[in-house]
């Protein structure tokens, strides 16, 4: 959520900072609101104030035999003024936070400006495309070859945008998981934790998922909502409190599985694992001292990386514009791995520095050493990584002619050592 401070302190830097993601100016309604309210809120201590000096009067002058019935009435009116004052000024809070709560993050000042995933900045490149002596299949050809992925199956059970793994698929995915949360937590200390995979309203508040993006989710009848990333749960773990300095940054990892409606993705990438209803990642999450945020997204992004380096997949790094980061973000790395069988890049992980956005919306606080007052933390959380999407770059960068799959050497420990995934295998 934005500063509303920031707003009052210098309306044209928002206004100019939302101009760069192509929101026309707020300041002026935002602050005409907060200007009302305010001025309520001191006509409010006013007559508070009166009331009280009022009743002292009616007391004294009961005690002494006085006629009280004008200062008596003057309270009844002040009570009926107070009364509509405060509905004013609590239906202005109201609408206040709501309008907060739409605002999209403010991007950093490094970000590059552009409308959508075109105008996107290329940061780094790892790796060569391997040249194949064959055309190279797409992966659900490889895997449906394999006897191995099902989509027919997952469609009788649950409709589109589902999935059935068998046998050594359903052993990659597991040790994908597995050997992801080694190199986070072995190598980059992230600790590794378990998570519920449904939550309540306030939790996907505090991330920026609600109130704004209700139709991308999936809800239980009993107000439930199936975590759409575990970025969701973990984050909430800073929410309410108040962290010391010497805490900093906490650093999280879970594997989980992942629920997204795709409400708008109609078309997109229907056929095969890269758009599904039900996924499975590895989620990192930092919660960090302001001052270090910026290094610790450059690390959270190179764990991330980490990953396709050890299992030797092709990707490249780009830095989000203006019109293509997420609703939290102020700045984004975007990893994109290499797939053959559609001959380009596609993301596989996205890394995000949200500053102290969700941190407002969460009250994620620390109080800095020897300090009595408090400031918000950072948080970022990224992709480390989406595993379906690793098998769809396995598959894809490691098949043969004959549609078995070559293992990378990696991951050949987490799969008993087997080398080839073949069909009669």
């Amino acid at each position: 959520m934005i500063d509303l401070k920031l707003i009052r302190d210098d309306a044209a830097v928002f206004d100019a900072a939302l101009a760069r993601r192509g929101i026309a100016p707020l300041s002026a309604d935002i602050l005409a609101k907060d200007s009302r309210r305010r001025s309520v809120l001191t006509e409010l201590q006013t007559l508070q104030a009166r009331r009280n000096e009022a009743s002292k009067e009616i007391g004294q002058l009961k005690r002494q035999g006085g006629d009280a019935e004008a200062l008596m009435a003057e309270v009844a009116d002040i009570k009926d003024r107070l009364a509509a004052l405060e509905a004013e000024e609590k239906a202005l809070g109201e609408e206040l936070d709501s309008i907060l709560a739409g605002i999209p993050n403010l991007p950093a000042a490094d970000v590059p400006e552009g409308k959508d995933e075109t105008q996107n900045v290329e940061v780094r490149r790892w790796g060569n495309p391997r040249n194949f002596a064959f055309q190279p299949k797409e992966h659900f050809d490889i895997g449906e070859g394999l006897g191995m992925m099902d989509f027919d199956a997952a469609a009788k059970l649950s409709g589109a945008r589902f999935v059935v793994l068998r046998k050594h698929l359903a052993r990659l995915e597991r040790a994908l998981a597995a050997f992801m949360l080694d190199i986070h937590t072995l190598e980059f200390g992230y600790a590794e934790t378990q998570v519920p995979y449904m939550v309540r309203d306030h939790v996907l508040y505090g991330t920026g998922q609600l109130p704004k993006f209700g139709e991308d989710l999936f809800r239980t009848t009993n107000d439930y909502w199936l975590i759409p990333t575990a970025e969701v749960p973990l984050t909430n773990l800073a929410a309410d409190s108040i962290l010391d300095e010497r805490e900093l940054p906490l650093r999280f990892t879970a594997y989980s599985p992942c629920f997204r409606s795709e409400a708008g993705a109609a078309g997109k990438d229907t056929r095969g694992m890269i758009r599904q209803h039900q996924f499975t990642k590895v989620e990192l999450v930092s919660i960090a001292h302001p001052d270090h945020s910026d290094a610790e997204h450059e690390r959270m992004t190179q764990a991330a990386q980490t990953v396709l380096e050890r299992l030797e997949l092709p990707y490249r790094t780009v830095v989000l514009c203006t019109g293509d980061m997420g609703f939290g973000a102020r700045k984004t790395f975007d990893i994109e791995v290499w797939l053959p069988g559609q001959n380009t890049y596609r993301e596989i992980s996205s890394c995000s520095n949200c500053g102290d956005f969700q941190a407002r919306r969460m009250k994620a606080r620390f109080r800095p050493e020897g300090e009595k007052s408090t400031r918000f933390v950072h948080t970022l959380n990224g992709s480390g990584l989406a595993v379906g999407r690793t098998m769809v770059a396995i598959l894809e960068n490691y098949q043969n002619e004959d549609g078995s799959v070559t293992v990378p050497k990696a991951l050949q420990p987490y799969l008993g050592g087997m080398e080839v995934i073949a069909r009669d295998a």
